[in-house]
């Protein structure tokens, strides 16, 4: 380490020089990486939802799918709008009224279920389906709803996954440059506080910078990411790893005291930081890895991209950053100013001497806690809590109170269904409760046409192959309890007929996705928290201390998790698989860190009391200053972020930090007191404390 640090040293203009220069290419990747919007595209392809959009797909040509609600047209207008919408690229059809019958023929003598179905009670609305020839959220039919929002103007509101992608790209293009700037001036502002000089947060800033932009860069390799993982990259690297940075400077401040020569200290300092910043990112990287065991991808995409974050962090921290501190020394010497903090021997003391009272109150919080994180209300539909003013959400809006349409589910069945069966089958779907309407091929052409008689232009649009697909529409929204319920009705009146038959949809999908993140948030707690504990016992070479270490954080999850059930705050699916691993592996390094301070005094003849003193007086200041860093990158993005679900994560991330502090300073001194016969007999090395504890306790009752 000491080679590597001198040869960091040596070279430290050309590896300044090529930072720069790899920032070139990085950009080009960050640019051409493929951003995907359509959290229910991670589904596993295995279960129906996704098979049957592959079918739809490759069977019919259809990928997306929408409704188009159309206010103050007449027919003709409407026809027109409709041809033009079919000369978009990517639209494959569009489905209304003359699809089936000439315009020419009222709307009032046309067969009472294809009038209902695209025509509202006042006849003041009409609805046309519009499909496209691409996935939903590819980048065609993103940009197909972009054209026909510009083609139709204010007369137009387009609603569906599609509609709904487009609008979440847009504003999370707006906001993304937002984020980063709200994190860094906020960070920014705690460093050059807490930090003993005021230029110093600039070079962290931009050592920083320069890895999650190399981040970002190497995410084309992995094709596209979520923008969720987009969003959050800059903000969650900067708040987990800016703790390198400080390390590193500190290192560098005491080894200039030891040698006179600043590369002597510089080398000695990056020798040393690798040590302690190896070992403090592999619980950050093993909270992240253990997203990767989600079935629901999500979770590997952000899985994969922080746990590279992380390691490529650590890797600018000890070449990057010390050779922007040595090109610039000078001007950093010039900035030095005395530390703002004051000391905490007092405050360490006073905690240390109560500490049965801070045992009573963590004991006292845990019941609510637990109450609370399991009475937190969860939500799955995006498009509840987007701004109100996007196009597709009042589209939505439209759709429900002139349509009594609030989801739509499509049924997918064998194309030689009996026209009999189907009829039945339409019939018996009308009547599950919630259905606002049923659409079938054979349904809308009725049963005195024959089916040859039909056009071809017409009949392909739901039937093609071997398969034809419904649409049904529901007065339940996507991820409600109703729906849910009316969709397993539908499944088993569908197997009744065809027991290969699918029902498919963003309400259907969104059933698959509330099973499968209930299974995959017992499966990433346990990875996460079996990882770290091999972690911490393998580092600190005890049975014993990743015990309480891991217990102390989780105490902090549980108690960050209840919050949001006593201000009455519904938080996104994604926030209750995900927050707990993150908060545990990113903040279990301060809990580390006393801990490992502890260890050293008792094994250097302190007492317990007196090693828990000082490891808590010596940690306190670190461990404040790591989580206000966290605090400070994730809160402000929490207030600023228009979309709830980047809001609610940042704001669940910034809590989690300052309740992982306090948990940590107040409860582990406590804890590491209350345990220590147990830690000294069950931590590898620790036998001569053991021994002569015995043998002090054994002199005292011989006097």
């Amino acid at each position: 380490m000491k080679r590597f640090g001198k040869g960091v040293v040596k070279l430290h203009v050309f590896i300044f020089i090529l930072a720069l220069v790899l920032a070139v290419p990085a950009t080009m990747g960050m640019i051409k990486t493929r951003i995907n919007y359509d959290i229910l595209s991670y589904l596993p392809d295995d279960i129906d939802t996704m098979q049957g959009q592959q079918i739809m797909l490759d069977e019919f040509g259809k990928g997306g799918f929408a409704f188009a609600v159309v206010e103050g047209m007449d027919d003709k207008q409407v026809a027109q709008l409709k041809a033009e919408f079919e000369k978009v690229d990517t639209v494959s059809e569009v489905l209304w009224y003359n699809s089936i019958a000439d315009i020419s023929i009222p709307k009032e003598v046309l067969p009472e279920d294809i009038y209902d179905f695209f025509n509202n009670d006042e006849g003041d609305a009409t609805m046309m389906a519009i499909f496209f020839d691409k996935a939903t959220s590819s980048d065609e039919a993103l940009d197909a709803v972009v054209e026909m929002r510009k083609i139709a103007g204010e007369h137009c509101f387009i609603n569906g996954m599609t509609a709904i992608v487009e609008d979440i790209k847009d504003l999370t293009m707006k906001e993304t440059t937002a984020y980063v700037g709200i994190a860094v001036i906020l960070t920014s502002i705690i460093l050059a506080v807490t930090m003993d000089s005021l230029l110093i947060p600039v070079f962290f800033m931009a050592s920083v910078g320069l890895a999650i932009l190399y981040n970002l860069g190497t995410n084309i390799f992995l094709g596209e990411i979520s923008f969720i993982t987009q969003a959050l990259t800059a903000v969650l690297q900067l708040a987990v790893t800016i703790d390198y940075s400080i390390f590193l400077w500190h290192s560098y401040k005491e080894q200039k005291e030891n040698f006179s020569d600043r590369g002597e200290a510089m080398a000695e300092a990056i020798a040393k930081t690798i040590s302690s910043v190896v070992s403090s990112s592999v619980t950050t990287v093993a909270g992240f890895l253990a997203l990767c065991f989600m079935s629901y991808t999500l979770g590997l995409d952000m899985g994969i991209v922080m746990a590279k974050g992380v390691v490529i962090g650590v890797i600018c921290c000890v070449t990057v950053l010390p050779s922007m501190i040595l090109v610039f020394d000078k001007a950093l010497e010039k900035t030095i100013h005395r530390d703002f903090i004051p000391s905490l021997d007092k405050a360490s003391g006073f905690i240390v001497k109560h500490h049965w009272a801070f045992v009573a109150l963590f004991i006292a919080l845990l019941i609510p806690g637990v109450y609370g994180q399991t009475h937190t209300d969860v939500y799955y539909n995006l498009t509840d809590t987007l701004p109100e003013d996007l196009n597709s959400v009042i589209a939505n809006a439209k759709l429900e109170e002139e349509f009594n349409i609030s989801s739509t589910h499509i049924v997918m069945c064998r194309s030689d269904m009996p026209r009999k069966d189907v009829v039945r089958m339409m019939n018996e779907m009308d009547e599950v409760d919630g259905v606002s309407m049923t659409m079938a091929f054979d349904t809308l052409i009725g049963s005195s046409i024959p089916e040859e008689a039909i056009p071809e232009s017409v009949s392909g649009i739901l039937k093609s192959g071997d398969w034809q697909m419904m649409l049904v529409g529901s007065d339940y929204k996507v991820a409600s309890p109703e729906v849910n319920a009316q969709v397993d009705e539908l499944i088993d009146i569908l197997k009744a007929y065809d027991d290969k038959g699918m029902v498919i949809g963003e309400a259907a999908a969104t059933k698959d996705l509330i099973r499968i993140t209930d299974r995959d948030f017992a499966v990433v707690n346990t990875v996460s928290i079996a990882a770290i504990f091999i972690i911490i016992m393998v580092a600190l070479r005890s049975f014993s201390l990743p015990v309480i270490l891991v217990a102390v954080i989780e105490f902090a999850i549980t108690v960050n998790m209840a919050v949001p059930c006593f201000t009455h705050t519904t938080i996104p699916f994604i926030a209750s698989v995900v927050i707990g691993t993150i908060q545990l592996g990113a903040t279990v390094d301060y809990a580390i860190l006393m801990t490992t301070r502890y260890k050293q005094e008792r094994l250097e003849g302190r007492d317990k009391t007196e090693a828990v003193t000082i490891a808590l007086s010596t940690s306190m200041k670190s461990i404040m200053v790591s989580a206000l860093g966290f605090f400070a990158s994730t809160f402000g993005v929490g207030v600023y972020s228009s979309i709830d679900m980047i809001s609610q994560l940042c704001t669940l991330m910034s809590r989690g930090a300052l309740i992982s502090m306090v948990t940590v300073i107040c409860a582990l001194p406590s804890m590491l007191l209350l345990f220590d016969k147990v830690i000294i007999h069950s931590t590898f090395g620790m036998g001569s404390v053991a021994k002569r504890e015995k043998g002090f306790k054994a002199a005292v009752q011989h006097s």
